[in-house]
């Protein structure tokens, strides 16, 4: 079972984390870092989705679009007028990268590190640092909170104990693990709960 992680604010940028992952990122545990090998692409929750200002295309054009990848992107609703919207803080969510950091004993124990960005509404920046487990947790206290809201919660990339630490498996869990996190954090429903924000900061 993986244990809690921890989250800092990047002013200052250097804020402490949480004892567990600390010390074993500074304690030359870490086998491997894996910077970000892709343009973070950007995300349209499906909340967003439901609620899109946007103009309709016309038919022959949506009959085309049918036939092609569907576009991930951010869409700013930062000046909507409604009452959901103003509660919003966050307008995009990244992950940079992940550590793998060694266990106790030479294949025991290892484990990933998620390093995340949040930008706020104003400008700002948030670090956070999670283990996949966290975010397992936050998705299962979100459906108990929220029932009624289950499906905007995508489901979380898939488990593996063969291919777990494998550069190729690692993108794709953090390629969707950046996407549910966008889910959340661009929710209205979602963004101001006590749920959300004690995964942020504990």
């Amino acid at each position: 079972m993986e244990s809690a992680g921890s989250a800092s604010l990047s002013t200052p940028p250097n804020s402490a984390l949480s004892n567990g992952h600390a010390a074993a990122c500074d304690s030359g545990k870490t086998l491997t870092s894996a910077l970000p090998t892709e343009d973070e692409q950007q995300v349209v929750p499906p909340y967003w989705r439901r609620h899109s200002h946007q103009r309709s295309d016309s038919t022959f054009s949506a009959t085309l679009d049918n036939h092609r990848p569907t576009p991930i992107r951010l869409e700013d609703h930062t000046e909507d007028d409604s009452e959901q919207s103003k509660v919003l803080w966050a307008k995009h969510v990244t992950i940079d990268h992940y550590v793998i950091v060694s266990g106790s004993a030479p294949g025991v124990g290892a484990y990933v590190v998620w390093n995340c960005t949040v930008e706020t509404i104003n400008g700002g920046r948030m670090k956070i640092r999670k283990r996949y487990s966290e975010f397992d947790d936050l998705r299962r206290d979100l459906i108990r909170t929220f029932p009624y809201a289950e499906g905007s919660l995508p489901e979380l990339p898939r488990k593996s104990v063969i291919s777990k630490f494998r550069p190729r498996f690692l993108e794709r869990r953090k390629a969707g693990l950046s996407y549910f996190l966008n889910c959340v954090l661009l929710n209205p429903e979602f963004s101001s709960s006590p749920v959300l924000k004690e995964f942020l900061f504990s």
